[in-house]
């Protein structure tokens, strides 16, 4: 059998054979030509012409993609420092999510990086002597409240520190928490407080005791001035004689931390978020226990110092520096163990507090680029660019 190059020479041949005969015929007599001749030379040039390579067209060339090389997050700097708190009161945070921290820090519409909070304690204002380092002179009261009004603070309320310390809302840049312990008759609030309030707007809170109910003699008035706006009542226990410790049992935290809710709920129509604790004492238990009932902050008597977004300066142990501080860490939640300045000593810390606000605006700027492209590369994908 034939393969199709065999068959393709001989239709080649006969082709080239008729042709070449139709012509003969056609044209004018020539000599004759040995037939066998002419058939070899046809089948040799056939041959020659079928033998030649067949040219194959080159492929084009298909562009090679570039490989993406991945992007590597930087490290996150470390938190913020200062030399000008005491070596054992070290800043703690307690944001879990690096990217929503991040995300809540550099949010155009939150509050700046080196926004800080200066909580101060208040009890007694006497107009002739204190005899106790719970009071302070009505005369030095008025050099604080101005000293910090020259210095750039601003008064907020409860809310506004909780939001602030939860999600970065904005707050002015150095603000001041002004807290009152106790129950007090309205002139309190009146000889001291409202002139503030009227000059400048600034709110203040008071931390409610709970223990008369509706026959505490001083309810109605204090529920106007919570009516007006501008006094802000929390929690501050119910007996206020037992402190809340180590030793408490559960059903002790819940009557005060519970019978604090349902107080101020029923005489002042509003729920207290958070809860200034009795003595500053407070213990493991009772901090893990507060948040259940829907406290968002808490407050100590400790002196640490001034607090920012994911920053609160807290002990580990007791310490030789302020020997009398419940060490916070334990407790393991700083919102809950927030420190406080005492009134009497509140304006020698002015300047410590601003200057630790400006070195942390100052840190923050330095490790804004590395903060942002490590949001870029691990966070964006996942929760979309910053506002």
């Amino acid at each position: 059998m034939k393969t199709n190059y065999e068959l393709r020479i001989v239709n080649y041949v006969l082709t080239f054979v008729l042709l070449a005969a139709t012509l003969s015929a056609c044209a004018p007599a020539q000599p004759q030509v040995d037939p066998s001749v002419a058939m070899t030379a046809a089948f040799q040039t056939a041959f020659a012409q079928l033998s030649q390579p067949t040219q194959t067209p080159a492929p084009s060339e298909t562009p090679v993609p570039t490989a993406t090389v991945p992007r590597t997050p930087p490290a996150l700097p470390a938190v913020f420092q200062t030399g000008l708190l005491k070596p054992e009161d070290m800043p703690r945070t307690y944001s879990t999510d690096a990217c929503q921290y991040l995300q809540n820090k550099w949010n155009s519409n939150n509050a700046a990086p080196g926004t800080v909070v200066m909580p101060i304690m208040f009890h007694g204002i006497n107009k002739d002597n204190v005899s106790d380092p719970n009071q302070i002179l009505a005369e030095n009261f008025k050099k604080l409240m101005n000293d910090l009004y020259e210095m750039g603070f601003q008064a907020i309320n409860m809310q506004q520190m909780s939001d602030f310390l939860y999600n970065n809302a904005k707050i002015p840049p150095r603000s001041v928490l002004l807290l009152v312990d106790d129950r007090h008759y309205a002139e309190y609030f009146n000889d001291h407080f409202r002139p503030y309030h009227e000059k400048w707007g600034w709110p203040v809170v008071n931390g409610w005791i709970s223990a008369f109910g509706g026959t505490d003699t001083v309810l109605v008035e204090n529920v106007e001035l919570s009516n007006e706006g501008w006094v802000d009542y929390q929690a501050h226990s119910v007996l206020h004689r037992i402190a809340i410790d180590g030793t408490s049992t559960d059903e002790f935290i819940t009557a005060e931390m519970q019978g604090s809710i349902t107080n101020i709920q029923t005489y002042f129509n509003k729920t207290p978020i958070a809860y200034i604790w009795f003595g500053g004492n407070f213990s493991p238990r009772a901090v893990q226990l507060a948040p259940q009932f829907g406290y968002k902050l808490g407050f100590s008597i400790n002196p640490r110092g001034p607090v920012m977004y994911d920053w609160v300066p807290q002990a580990d142990t007791f310490n030789q520096s302020n020997p009398s501080a419940i060490p916070e860490v334990p407790a393991g939640n700083p919102l809950m163990t927030l420190p406080r300045y005492w009134s009497s000593n509140a304006r020698s810390h002015l300047d410590t507090v601003r200057q630790i606000g400006e070195d942390a605006r100052a840190y923050a700027e330095a490790n804004k680029a590395a903060e942002l492209e490590y949001y870029d590369i691990v966070c964006a994908p996942t929760y979309g660019a910053i506002p």
